[in-house]
């Protein structure tokens, strides 16, 4: 899948996150945590299981409470102040699990991500048809456009979901393990889709993975999340090193550097070449 010159007409914006705590209940999750998403860049969020990394992402787009701290545009909007509309205008999110509704079609449900486009009295959306065309050539879900959602498969539920987001054309795009469910094939071209966007439309993107190495390959900006708090930050050269790997996992880490490439490793018993974790530099 390639990006050509196209339907999408998104306006560069950036967000600013800064000093932000979220709690369940009396159980604290993200502690006073800063970070920037930048227009044209892609910023992976990576830490273990219960770090914190899916809250930020979700409080960021709304479906959570913050107990403190705020996310500012780079045009100076509060965030948790916009309207729904002006809000879905800028900002969508592309969840790790949605309810499969019932009855309709995909092309259907890539056409919901029109809403916040269309006029309030008559419903008009004159780059709708376009638009949705685009997100689903892009997504490779236009040869299943007629089909019931319901009779999807896991992976092919997913693309139509983030066609959605892409049809609502917002400039800061949020993913929840986007890659889930996907068949390898369809995992790379998801993820060079998002790395498109970034570089070729401007959109800023915020993405949570478990994936070490697809963090490295598509991301300009990754943020090491431990125990709800950052442990790293920065480019993935400088965050995925040995040291904060294996420090955040738990578990030995090997990292190799190849022509500015990371590729990561985690050891145990019956894989274990030495006895410490390293980070082996190599030259391109």
């Amino acid at each position: 899948m390639t990006l050509t010159d196209s339907a999408f007409r998104t306006a560069l914006q950036g967000l600013d996150v800064a000093d932000m705590s979220i709690s369940y209940g009396r159980q604290p999750a993200v502690s006073d945590v800063s970070f920037g998403l930048q227009p044209g860049t892609v910023t992976a969020l990576i830490g273990p299981n219960g770090s914190g990394k899916s809250t930020l992402l979700r409080t960021i787009a709304r479906l959570h409470n913050a107990d403190s701290g705020t996310v500012t545009t780079t045009d100076g909007d509060n965030v948790f102040a916009l309207s729904p509309k002006d809000f879905a205008r800028k900002i969508t999110l592309l969840a790790q699990s949605r309810p499969v509704p019932a009855g309709i079609t995909v092309r259907e449900v890539v056409e919901f991500g029109r809403h916040p486009h269309r006029t309030r009295w008559t419903g008009n959306d004159p780059r709708g048809i376009a638009v949705v065309e685009h997100a689903m050539e892009l997504t490779r879900t236009a040869e299943l456009s007629d089909r019931p959602v319901a009779a999807l498969s896991g992976g092919q539920l997913q693309r139509v979901w983030l066609a959605s987001c892409l049809a609502q054309d917002t400039g800061v795009l949020l993913l929840d393990e986007p890659t889930t469910y996907l068949d390898l094939r369809y995992q790379v071209e998801i993820l060079d889709v998002v790395r498109d966007l970034a570089t070729d439309h401007g959109v800023t993107v915020g993405v949570v993975l478990h994936d070490l190495d697809q963090a490295a390959a598509i991301a300009d900006h990754v943020v090491l999340l431990e125990s709800g708090s950052v442990l790293a930050q920065g480019t993935p050269v400088d965050v995925l090193t040995a040291e904060n790997l294996t420090s955040a996992y738990g578990v030995r880490v090997d990292v190799t550097v190849d022509g500015g490439t990371v590729h990561t490793r985690a050891v145990g018993r019956h894989n274990a070449v030495g006895n410490h974790s390293a980070t082996v530099l190599r030259a391109s």
